[in-house]
């Protein structure tokens, strides 16, 4: 790798920002990411990498693996509060499918990983951007000049190219998208944690396989991770803002009667550790992925609820298909190919993570019964094509051709 002498600003230090900052970095840019905490979390929950995403971290040379990954269990698949199984998929079968089974990881443990990668002093904790400003014009109005990023302390970092990977609550999304309808709420609340492993004498958490348990109204989701760690997820339809004081009384009382192991997880949960979150999604998609020399990743693009487990997987395609079709002189260029390639595929996502999520989420219990029956008698070639849409979506597109210059007489 080169130094190509051209400086990138990320805002933003999550799996999405750090993945281009990453991809970006290996494509010899000089990269400062501007992440707005102080420091970065010790607190956090697990994900699940898809096949599509694996596949995008192979091209920037990332093994995922190396951030205390582990291969999904040889069973996975949704389940009724009973523990009978509505549907199963095999592992197995899906890496010979796709080329990999899918990883699942701490978060924490990933975001380490990608920031390992990075040159030391890269990533600027404590510093939130307030504004992006174009030279030629305000970025609003479609400016095209070198960018000039603001931060809250005043200081002024001249760029090449500006990456707004500052999530599903994005500023800079607010600011330079005024008119957007914004964030719109699916009904359902989610709590999130990893367990540690089993103390001796106790109930190993390993029992835990991965699949997650709808109910009515409620889902339970369990992901066994490295060291015998588990991450464990719930949801339920509740009023937006509800926040019942006690976290583990209130799982308690919707899933202690579900099938085990769920009751001798929800016993170990430690409340402290526990993320709580309104879900969300972008109400419609942004008219556009980029102004001028401002481009936007992730969340912060195309937010969409977990329903398909794609959010991050689709921050990590975005990060590696920029940092590919940017990779050559004529970056205005390069980001409207950018906004060609990836606006169709993750709005298609994120209407298709909200549709399945009104399903999962149904309270009546005709409509409950009907939904699980037609999980259960679903034929299994149906299945596996609904995962070939996300698993070999993924596709690096063909750089754009050089803008020419105007004929001259």
């Amino acid at each position: 790798m080169t130094d190509s002498g051209r400086h990138v600003v990320v805002v933003g230090a999550g799996i999405g920002g750090l993945t281009a900052a990453v991809a970006l970095h290996r494509k010899g840019w000089r990269v400062t990411v501007c992440e707005r905490v102080l420091e970065p979390s010790v607190v956090g929950a697990g994900i699940v990498l898809a096949p599509n995403a694996l596949r995008a971290l192979d091209v920037i040379g990332f093994d995922a693996g190396r951030a205390a990954g582990r291969t999904v269990a040889a069973a996975m698949g949704v389940r009724r509060p009973d523990g009978s199984w509505l549907s199963r998929a095999d592992t197995a079968e899906m890496a010979a499918r796709y080329g990999r089974p899918p990883l699942a990881v701490h978060r924490q443990s990933l975001t380490a990983a990608l920031a390992a990668a990075l040159p030391a002093g890269t990533i600027r904790y404590g510093t939130a951007v307030t504004s992006v400003e174009q030279p030629d014009g305000n970025a609003a109005r479609g400016g095209y000049g070198l960018p000039v990023v603001r931060t809250a302390e005043g200081a002024q970092l001249p760029a090449d190219l500006v990456v707004a990977a500052d999530g599903i609550h994005s500023p800079l999304r607010r600011r330079y998208f005024p008119h957007h309808p914004g964030l719109r709420y699916s009904g359902e609340t989610a709590w999130r944690t990893v367990l540690p492993a089993a103390p001796d004498g106790a109930r190993p958490v390993a029992e835990a396989v991965a699949a997650e348990t709808w109910g009515r109204g409620e889902r339970f989701g369990t992901v066994p991770l490295a060291d015998g760690r588990v991450y464990v997820y719930a949801t339920a339809v509740v009023p937006e803002g509800r926040r019942p004081a006690d976290v583990r009384a209130e799982l308690l009382r919707r899933f202690r009667t579900w099938h085990d192991p769920i009751p001798t997880l929800l016993e170990r949960i430690d409340p402290a550790t526990v993320l709580r979150h309104d879900l969300y999604d972008l109400a419609a998609p942004l008219p556009r992925h980029h102004l001028g020399r401002l481009v936007w990743i992730g969340d912060a693009a195309h937010a969409m609820t977990p329903n398909l487990g794609q959010g991050g997987c689709q921050a990590i395609e975005d990060a590696v298909v920029l940092a590919h079709l940017v990779d050559g002189p004529d970056v205005t260029t390069a980001l409207a190919a950018y906004d060609a390639a990836r606006g169709a595929r993750t709005d298609a996502l994120r209407v298709r993570a909200r549709r399945a999520g009104r399903i999962a989420a149904l309270t009546h219990p005709l409509a409950v019964a009907a939904r699980d029956l037609a999980v259960r008698v679903t034929p299994a070639r149906v299945a596996r094509r609904a995962l070939d849409d996300l698993f070999d979506g993924f596709t690096l597109p063909e750089p754009p051709a050089p803008a020419r210059a105007p004929f001259a007489a």
